[in-house]
């Protein structure tokens, strides 16, 4: 039986696997045509909507901006997203569809959700079921979903833009790529998932909460009688289509995709997986196109789909082995404690490894059950950067700053200068590379640093010792790289862990964001350079396996003492017996 068991988690993972490569192509060829305005089938429907939008909004879409118009433009943009989100939360008492009267946020969880949906993070510091009203779920939470993802895919864009353009100035228009990757990528599969959603069961209505008999009653403690549960409603399926393509991750509910409401079969489960995968996996081929040469995109996918691979083996053998403590019991098999029982061992690993290889945060497993292995796996997933595939367009940039310096650090080695896909890489890219690729990780140190000589930081610690480490550390790895899961057993919702958590949303999105767009900038003015004969050939398998290094060694240097300090020691004291 366990051969059984183990041949059938991983013919599950291998066939997700296959399908997503098989989707890369014709996903990353649409998401280029949409781009480069060539018509696609959506065209003579969404077209003439399009330029209703650039009308009524007085856009002036045909010109392009450099890059620093183009900053300015996106921070401007999510600098009021995140007002009209704040005002949300905070008026949500007196604002229509809420049922359960639900009063506005605190002033500290407000700001902290707002530029938590706003950083495309969606860390959630509160219960949605019992916080949230639907028109925030709605008009709130679900339009950033849509809003953040799309400013990622700009990103993402501009800087693509950057490497292939020749002695330009201008790196695009945001606001027609803000329009174009809303209107017609991230809406249109959104609203195919959502009715695949609905199709297997999770719900989509605006019905109050229903009061619902259970089959058997029981005694609680205290001797009262239970006999009744209250079941929440509301539109789940449309956000959480989004949520998941997006990569943001927040759920409508406190269990997120381990509730039956939000993933009730093995087939929502494998549509949420892959969702969450999609786009940052096809951005690569995207990228290859806007090249002119695939091979630098299946480079790139190379890279991620090999890290993505070793990682899921390491937490899955680390999962189904679990722990010698517990089998000492009788207990045999898998470890399934905190994983979705529903879907068993497999699903639950691939979904951790998923969400936390994203920016997306879904999840359906409880990661603070995880072995200290495997949560350790997921914990290291998020402080990489999120770019094995990482978020919607943040992965992209997060791996192009790597191959950078990828390229920049083996043209050290033969005394040349570095030259990626025809451009000098010189000191001013490196810096930007630099300071996108360590920002998070600079404030992940320092905050939990902060946390554990401050009161107000180790407080919140359920489980004392190396455990009550890694919830500080995978709570801020989590913020600082827009993930947004937790590790639970930390009580983030205080003044401390609320603005903490929220600046380091705020700086870790947005400083790699400008950075990506001044390297955008300064990569399009640079002149073509045809390959010579001491030209790193980028798109070979010696370039994939040096890049993959290059992204271990960068996290092994930056996090092996706190993750010794946590994980490692957990699972050493594990496995004596303790």
């Amino acid at each position: 039986m366990p051969d059984m068991e183990i041949l059938f988690d991983i013919s599950g993972m291998l066939f997700l696997l296959v399908v997503l490569t098989l989707l890369v192509k014709p996903l990353g060829t649409y998401i280029t045509n949409v781009y480069q305005g060539n018509r696609t089938f959506l065209s003579p429907i969404l077209m003439p909507l399009e330029n209703l939008i650039y009308k009524a909004a007085d856009i002036k879409h045909d010109e392009e901006m450099d890059w620093k118009d183009y900053a300015k433009a996106l921070l401007l943009f999510n600098g009021l997203g995140l007002i009209v989100l704040f005002l949300v939360l905070k008026l949500q008492g007196i604002l229509p569809l809420n049922p359960q009267g639900f009063t506005g946020f605190d002033l500290a969880l407000a700001f902290n959700t707002a530029v938590s949906f706003v950083t495309n993070t969606n860390w959630q510091a509160y219960s949605g079921e019992s916080t949230a009203s639907y028109f925030t779920q709605m008009s709130g939470l679900a339009v950033q979903n849509f809003l953040s993802a799309a400013t990622g895919m700009c990103i993402a864009l501009a800087l693509i833009r950057g490497f292939t353009r020749h002695t330009s100035q201008t790196i695009g228009n945001f606001w027609q790529d803000m329009t174009k990757s809303v209107l017609y990528i991230l809406l249109p599969i959104s609203i195919i998932a959502a009715l695949l959603l609905v199709s297997q069961g999770v719900i989509q209505n605006f019905d109050p909460y229903t009061n619902s008999s259970l089959l058997q009653s029981f005694q609680t403690p205290d001797g009262r009688s239970i006999g009744n549960q209250m079941l929440p409603m509301g539109p789940v399926a449309s956000q959480e289509a989004i949520k998941e393509f997006g990569t943001n991750g927040g759920g409508f509910f406190n269990a997120n995709s381990a509730h039956p409401f939000e993933n009730p079969t093995p087939l929502t489960n494998f549509l949420e997986i892959l969702l969450i995968l999609l786009i940052p996996f096809s951005l690569t081929y995207t990228f290859g196109l806007f090249a002119g040469n695939t091979r630098q995109g299946w480079a790139l996918f190379a890279a991620m789909m090999m890290l993505f691979i070793l990682l899921l083996g390491v937490m899955y053998w680390s999962e189904y082995n679990g722990n010698p403590l517990v089998q000492k019991l009788g207990v045999n098999g898998s470890y399934i404690e905190g994983k979705e029982v529903r879907f068993g061992i497999g699903s639950s690993v691939l979904f951790a490894v998923s969400t936390t290889a994203t920016s997306s945060g879904a999840v359906n497993t409880m990661h603070d059950s995880l072995t200290p292995l495997g949560g350790m796996v997921a914990m290291l997933l998020i402080l990489l950067g999120e770019d094995i595939p990482g978020g919607v367009g943040s992965g992209l940039y997060t791996i192009l700053s790597f191959a950078i310096i990828a390229v920049f650090i083996a043209g050290l080695m033969i005394g040349r200068t570095p030259e990626y896909l025809g451009k000098k890489i010189e000191v001013f890219e490196m810096r930007m590379s630099v300071l996108i690729v360590l920002t998070s990780g600079i404030l992940v140190l320092i905050f939990v640093s902060v946390a554990l000589v401050t009161y107000a930081g180790i407080s919140s610690i359920l489980n004392p010792g190396p455990h009550g480490l890694s919830e500080i550390l995978y709570a801020f790895a989590s913020a600082s790289n827009n993930n947004g899961s937790a590790f639970a057993g930390l009580n983030a919702n205080t003044l401390f862990y609320n603005l903490l958590t929220a600046l380091a949303m705020l700086v870790s999105r947005f400083v790699p964001a400008v950075a990506a767009l001044a390297m955008a900038g300064s990569l399009a003015k640079k002149k073509y350079i045809p390959p010579g004969i001491g030209t790193l050939p980028t798109h070979q398998i010696t370039f994939v396996l040096w890049l993959a290094f290059v992204i271990l060694i960068v996290g092994a240097l930056t996090f092996f003492p706190a993750l010794s300090l946590g994980p490692i020691v957990e699972h050493m004291i594990m496995h004596t017996g303790q």
